[in-house]
């Protein structure tokens, strides 16, 4: 009998930590083909939440800011072309983030720091989240990304929810503005394809 109910409660244990609120609008599902394809083409940034102070003082110098994703289905890279405004000049910068399917990540290296991000896509609103550390409340940080820059009311409310269930308040959120964007009022630089190989 003390076998069967310690198997019942084994077999529980996952729903349970599906349904952990924290982590219930943050952390997203595994990524397939499907999503890669979704996620190809130009996303603007929009806003972030860090406490990771590294990451703070970085995102505080994006004024605005808009990239391009252009997914590998084969070898599960994309390749990101991003142009920010930050002290009212543009920076153009290219890498390619590596694809962790089975846990729903993204990842860049910079030097050999790893930079890992949950993937949450929110089809329905045309956007998604990236959150950082989210195991490690000293660190815990959230971006949020749209199609367009004027993006859904009922979008920017899941962020503000999501950010709060993070134990952070709304005063510590970063907006972007897209006024301030001087990359796409430079010279036009012909958009990258859509391809997914």
């Amino acid at each position: 009998m003390a076998l069967q109910v310690v198997l019942v409660i084994l077999s529980l244990l996952p729903l349970l930590e599906a349904q952990n609120p924290e982590h219930a609008n943050i952390i997203g599902k595994p990524i397939t083909n499907d999503t890669l394809s979704w996620l190809s083409g130009k996303w603007f940034y929009l806003g972030s939440a860090f406490r990771n102070l590294e990451y703070k003082q970085e995102i505080q110098k994006v004024q605005a800011g808009y990239f391009y994703f252009t997914p590998n289905l084969t070898d599960d890279t994309i390749l990101l072309q991003e142009y920010q405004t930050k002290e009212d000049r543009c920076v153009y910068n290219s890498s390619k983030l590596g694809v962790q399917r089975e846990n729903g990540t993204i990842s860049k290296y910079e030097g050999l720091v790893e930079h890992v991000a949950h993937l949450k896509v929110f089809m329905k609103h045309k956007g998604f989240f990236l959150t950082f550390f989210p195991e490690d409340e000293k660190n815990w940080g959230l971006s949020f990304y749209a199609n367009k820059p004027d993006f859904a009311p009922e979008f920017f409310t899941v962020f503000q929810e999501s950010v709060k269930g993070l134990g952070m308040n709304e005063s510590e959120i970063v907006y972007t503005d897209w006024k301030k964007d001087v990359c796409s009022q430079q010279k036009k630089q012909p958009e990258p394809e859509k391809k997914t190989e």
